[in-house]
């Protein structure tokens, strides 16, 4: 029995793409960038000496760069994800990363498989790209569900803040110093714009927009409102927090309900295709005396649209909007 190890390296490959993204990225920016260093990034920032100006516009322009590049080939698809994942690299240097690492795929598929060099060229790009777009997807995930886990303590926080006496700007300015990443550098950025002119409404709706979550919308109506109309502003926000937190726990409980479906999305969906790789790697020859057949490719197409349908299928079962 022949047994090919091409599949496993094609596996060990994208792997290995991933890591090299994960340590470069590491490598360029440091453990500051890390979502769970102790200190968030702002202040990890001004403790190494950058005036506040300087890491203002630093970090302005980490939270924008992406979604300003679409026209950039390739790049449309990365662009908004990345912008939720506040990716440090910039457009160009993602393209680059993205270039390099299907450079260095090819050459691991040369050395590694017989491919043709056509095929080696394509399925090297298709791990270049796909590589850098799994790794932004996982990171825009987990920022925005720890940014989601954040907010009712921040707004508490601004709660208890303003209840003694402080105004909103310097509840801000606390939530930045109190708060790890992501949140904490978020807020200040705010706080920084705020001290330099710009309404805090206006940058919390910015925030808001930026991130596309519906809690941060509602802190920006609410003080939006506050501004325009007055009112009890420590009130306001602690029911916001009440809701938030409610919110968020209805989302935990759905997760948790939902988790058994998606799993069996996923193995409904990947089991085939492992099915498909096993039997390759243990017997080579197994589909020979069909594979020539009139009705092999047509029968290959049907089952690859009923996988692609069950995947949007049961995709579309779970997500429920909370």
């Amino acid at each position: 029995m022949q047994i090919s190890a091409e599949p496993i390296i094609y596996g060990l490959v994208f792997v290995a793409v991933l890591v090299l993204v994960e340590g470069a990225y590491l490598t360029v920016f440091g453990k500051s960038i890390s979502l769970n260093a102790r200190v968030n990034r702002r202040l990890a920032l001004l403790e190494k000496g950058q005036g506040r100006e300087k890491v203002l516009e630093q970090l302005r322009k980490e939270m924008t760069q992406h979604m300003r590049s679409q026209s950039i080939p390739l790049y449309a698809i990365l662009a908004s994800k990345a912008q939720k994942a506040n990716i440090a690299f910039s457009p160009t240097q993602l393209v680059m990363v993205m270039a390099a690492l299907s450079g260095l795929a090819f050459v691991a598929l040369t050395v590694g498989t017989n491919a043709a060099a056509p095929v080696r060229a394509a399925v090297a790009v298709a791990m270049g790209v796909g590589g850098v777009y799994v790794w932004i997807d996982r990171k825009a995930r987990k920022r925005m569900s720890l940014i989601e886990e954040q907010l009712p303590d921040a707004v508490e926080l601004m709660v208890r803040s303003l209840r003694v006496g402080h105004p909103f700007s310097s509840a801000i300015n606390i939530v930045a110093k109190e708060v790890s990443d992501p949140l904490g550098s978020e807020m200040g950025v705010i706080a920084d714009e705020a001290a330099y002119g710009r309404d805090m409404g206006e940058a919390l709706k910015a925030l808001a927009e930026r991130m596309d979550m519906q809690d941060l919308r509602f802190l920006a109506v609410a003080v939006g409102i506050q501004q325009t109309a007055g009112g009890n502003l420590a009130e306001i926000l602690d029911g916001l927090a009440k809701v938030i937190r409610a919110r968020f726990r209805l989302f935990r409980r759905v997760k948790a309900i939902t988790a058994e479906a998606k799993w069996s999305g996923t193995f409904l969906s990947g089991f085939p295709v492992v099915a498909l790789i096993g039997i390759n790697v243990a017997e080579p020859n197994y589909y020979d005396k069909v594979k020539d057949t009139a009705v092999f490719i047509p029968a290959c197409l049907v089952v690859a649209a009923f996988l692609i349908a069950n995947i949007f299928v049961m995709r579309a079962l779970v997500n429920i909007k909370v």
